[in-house]
């Protein structure tokens, strides 16, 4: 595993638990608005934490933490993923996957053997603004086959989207309903600019106007809410 980053106690990034963070390098898109463009754009050049040291962490902290989240950076990129998350597994810990959803295989995998506990995907916009707020060229269909498997899979699992004024309006989260429709949560994370974004420069929208993309999607997904914004 390409480990760049533990977090070693968190209450934020696993729904209700206490949890540790893994951060793995190196993603397959480039979300110009993307927070961890170091782990992205130049991962070799961020500090190498090993495997033994993160699962040694793990069973110090049993009863402490009751979950460990992955992250990246794109976790299904890496070729150990599901190794790792099944020596986790031994310890006894749940298991919280954030992926982009862009290799359905290695989700079907995770799925199939039970690994992840919780899983969270992002939804990076509608289809028609997927590419530009992904950076690279973007098969859809991948991308739909990620969402019907984790909607069938018996585990947790939230849809998110890091909402950006120049990026997503009314059209974009009625477009994305449909995408999602059915769906258990979903949540709307605004946008928050700082240096280490890939392209500075983006802009959030006010509360009041995500409460209105919220009133769209209560149309098609069972629960919406709002991170981010007090």
């Amino acid at each position: 595993m390409d480990i760049h980053g533990l977090n070693k106690t968190t209450l934020l990034d696993y729904p209700g638990r206490v949890a540790s963070t893994v951060f793995v390098g190196a993603c397959n898109m480039r979300c110009p608005f993307c927070q961890n463009a170091d782990l992205v754009l130049d991962p070799a050049s961020q500090p190498v934490i090993s495997e033994e040291e993160v699962l040694a962490h793990i069973r110090k902290r049993k009863g402490i933490i009751t979950g460990v989240c992955i992250t990246g950076g794109e976790p299904t990129l890496q070729k150990d993923l599901l190794d790792f998350m099944r020596k986790i597994k031994d310890i006894g810990m749940d298991i919280k996957l954030d992926s982009n959803g862009y290799r359905p295989e290695v989700l079907r995998q995770v799925i199939h053997e039970g690994l992840a506990d919780y899983i969270a995907m992002d939804i990076k916009s509608s289809p028609a603004g997927y590419e530009r707020a992904a950076g690279v060229p973007i098969d859809m269909s991948r991308i739909r086959e990620s969402i019907s498997l984790i909607m069938g899979s018996g585990s947790e699992y939230e849809f998110r989207t890091t909402v950006v004024r120049e990026l997503h309006d009314e059209k974009t989260f009625e477009d994305i309903g449909e995408l999602i429709e059915g769906a258990e949560r979903y949540f709307l994370q605004s946008y928050v600019d700082s240096d280490r974004v890939i392209l500075p420069g983006f802009s959030s929208y006010p509360k009041e106007e995500l409460e209105k993309y919220c009133n769209i999607l209560h149309k098609y997904v069972k629960t919406v809410s709002i991170r981010g914004v007090d």
